[in-house]
């Protein structure tokens, strides 16, 4: 493993912002860390940099204990949110800012820093002043100057943001691009799980200091590890529930579950994907109490009688009306009980 967290903890004030985190990345591997404010993820990111001191724990990178480490001894790079650029230096002053540090040539700078200009895309543009730039281009100018002493590890904290969500979008494709051809190892914080799931090889969700889940994008999505995992998602069809054979008692009547679902009381979760709208009197009757388009589908929320709400996805073409009398059926395929180990 290139780093490791053993048992790290921080206190402040008497309270665990980080408590006991165990976590390891691998060479190569490019781990995003989400959670809500409060939950520890940029507290974490402080402690591998050395910006924090453990009160307990360690900090293993490149399997050294990185106690008593500098934060400019460690070999790592760190990119914050609001860029930090140099103002008084130019594009190229900027970037060659490390190799500068590290006794790095003249020659071999300007070498370097033309090659990573072209990699994240602002060819030729050296002599160009900090203040001219978009914020789409202080981001790769930051960037460049993060990958320029060739760090071990590349950590990024909320590295996209202050773009805009079409800028966010483009960018974090043309990230995991580059640091797949430089076989950068990355640890990400964010609290945009669109952003880590695009970009991450691995997704760990923190709570109030902890890991309450860690896995692939695809494990993570398909299996919240519990309801605070699922609503953290965006996904707000969770109740508990009662399963019994192929089916769950629920707020909502039966729902059918998958094939070999643990039995008994637990939580449930149907995604708004198996929520299919049919005639109002062939299934759970509900009202439209709104809509909201989403870009791929719009989501339409429904009120049943004496029971939670329930979100469904709908073509647009398809969605009702707000107002409109519907019924709703339920997809086993769409559903999950919290807290089930996978399946082998």
């Amino acid at each position: 493993m290139l780093l490791s967290l053993e048992g790290a903890t921080i206190r402040f004030g008497g309270r665990p912002v980080l408590d006991a985190v165990d976590l390891d990345v691998a060479e190569h591997e490019i781990v995003c860390v989400l959670g809500p404010s409060g939950s520890g993820k940029s507290t974490l990111l402080r402690a591998v940099a050395g910006l924090q001191s453990l009160d307990a724990g360690r900090v293993v990178l490149g399997g050294r204990d990185q106690a008593g480490v500098a934060a400019h001894k460690r070999g790592v790079g760190l990119m914050f949110q609001d860029h930090q650029l140099f103002p008084q230096r130019d594009v190229g002053g900027n970037v060659a800012f490390g190799l500068r540090m590290h006794g790095a040539p003249k020659g071999r700078q300007a070498l370097e820093v033309g090659e990573l200009l072209e990699l994240v895309g602002l060819p030729g543009a050296e002599r160009r002043a900090v203040a001219e730039l978009s914020g789409g281009e202080q981001q790769r100018v930051a960037l460049a100057r993060a990958l320029a002493p060739r760090p071990s590890l590349l950590m990024l904290d909320e590295p996209l943001g202050q773009l805009d969500r079409s800028l966010r979008e483009r960018l974090v494709v043309e990230l995991r691009e580059l640091f797949g051809e430089l076989g950068t190892t990355v640890l990400a914080v964010t609290h945009d799980q669109g952003e880590a799931f695009a970009l991450a090889d691995r997704v760990v969700v923190m709570r109030e200091g902890r890991i309450a889940q860690s896995g692939t994008p695809l494990e993570v999505w398909q299996r919240p590890a519990d309801e605070f995992v699922a609503r953290f998602l965006g996904f707000d069809n969770v109740v508990e529930a009662t399963v019994s054979g192929e089916a769950a008692d629920t707020p909502w009547g039966k729902v059918p579950v998958p094939e070999g679902a643990r039995q008994g009381p637990g939580t449930l979760l149907v995604r708004p994907a198996g929520v299919r709208l049919v005639a109002a009197a062939d299934g759970l009757r509900c009202t439209v109490a709104a809509r909201t388009f989403r870009g791929t589908h719009v989501a339409v929320h429904l009120q049943p009688e004496d029971a939670p709400r329930l979100e469904a996805a709908c073509a647009l073409r398809d969605a009702p009306e707000p107002g409109d009398e519907v019924g709703v059926e339920f997809d086993a395929a769409e559903t999950v009980v919290l807290g089930e180990p996978p399946a082998a």
